[in-house]
């Protein structure tokens, strides 16, 4: 995207559209988290990001207290850039740092190295921005353990109010699989993998970091409430290229190609892809499998509430065998994975799929 200024233009345009042309549908609705990510919007001129955020706040009911992430790769903002986006309402940034040491940041084809991440930091505190995220990952090729713990103690050390901690994923499709299926990408094997799990519930927790979901660590108060959405299920509604949506049982994505999105000049007629009408059941998975992501897990009453049922008519004979094999605990209406529940979580989810 990088010297593609044209082509930026048109797309903010289409997007400003189709931010615009949706607003009647959600006149009733008040938004009170807005998330600015997919990639890295911070390539976009100051003033083309000015005119997203007044679109949409031109046309939707935002709420006083909003929360306004926006994603920022290191050495994709500066000084300048960082102030225009706080007078813009964007008030919480996530960085995508991922690793303290530079080699490892090279291996992952970044285009910042640490100096840039602790530059842009330090422009953003000076900016006002008091709520700032750091987007950290483990596992990674040639990543040794006291790499991690290096990596989280020099950011832990920062005064930054949110960690998101991730395994690497190798997907199909990517260099790194090709690496993978050609036996060159020295992965941390899988015990190793758990150890930096550990290695980082410790420090965070040590750090006053509280864990709040699998992979999310918060100072009081600071836990992402646009994240929580998606735990809880709750609905959203995404915007420009490849944005997902989840309305009124319905999910769909807006299309992936670039000259069509443009084109469309925000008809969401012409980009909306892959709608899936979710049944009741597996609305029901996913408030299970999704809502035990987050340490305080899942409400009986909110079971009750959604589904007109009780959670034992539907998952009692589950939920009393992870029980009894120590994955699960309840207390006070709520159920949630225990400490090796957690470690086993994908095993646990698949218990929930009717």
């Amino acid at each position: 995207w990088g010297g593609c200024e044209n082509e930026h233009e048109n797309y903010v345009k289409s997007l400003c559209d189709e931010i615009k042309q949706s607003a009647s549908q959600f006149k009733d609705y008040n938004v009170d988290t807005i998330f600015m990510g997919g990639g890295t919007p911070t390539i976009l001129q100051p003033k083309l990001l000015g005119k997203i955020t007044d679109s949409i706040f031109n046309n939707y009911n935002v709420d006083n207290n909003v929360e306004f992430t926006c994603e920022a790769n290191p050495g994709t903002v500066d000084a300048y850039k960082l102030g225009e986006m706080k007078q813009m309402e964007i008030n919480r940034l996530s960085f995508g740092f991922q690793a303290w040491q530079n080699n490892l940041l090279k291996t992952l084809g970044r285009i910042h190295d640490r100096d840039a991440f602790l530059r842009n930091l330090d422009e953003a505190k000076k900016a006002g921005f008091k709520n700032i995220n750091c987007d950290l990952m483990f596992s990674l090729p040639n990543q040794t353990l006291d790499d991690w713990q290096e990596t989280l103690e020099k950011v832990t050390a920062l005064d930054i109010q949110h960690i998101s901690a991730y395994s690497l994923i190798v997907e199909e499709g990517t260099p790194f699989y090709r690496m993978y299926e050609e036996g060159k990408l020295n992965l941390p094997d899988e015990e190793t993998d758990r150890k930096m799990y550990s290695l980082a519930n410790e420090i965070l927790k040590d750090k006053g970091f509280e864990r709040y979901e699998i992979s999310n660590y918060a100072k009081k108060g600071f836990e992402s409430r646009h994240n929580i959405t998606y735990w809880e299920t709750r609905q959203y509604a995404g915007f420009g290229l490849g944005s997902h949506s989840y309305i009124n049982g319905e999910r769909y994505h807006n299309t992936y190609d670039m000259a069509k999105y443009i084109a469309s000049k925000g008809r969401i007629s012409l980009i909306k892809e892959d709608t899936e009408i979710l049944s009741e059941e597996m609305k029901m998975e996913e408030f299970m499998f999704m809502g035990l992501r987050m340490v305080q897990g899942i409400e009986r009453e909110e079971f009750r509430r959604r589904f007109k049922k009780d959670i034992d008519d539907v998952y009692e004979n589950e939920i009393k065998s992870l029980k009894e094999d120590k994955l699960l605990l309840e207390k006070d209406g709520r159920i949630f994975l225990t400490e090796r529940g957690t470690d086993i979580s994908n095993m646990v989810f698949e218990k929930f799929i009717l």
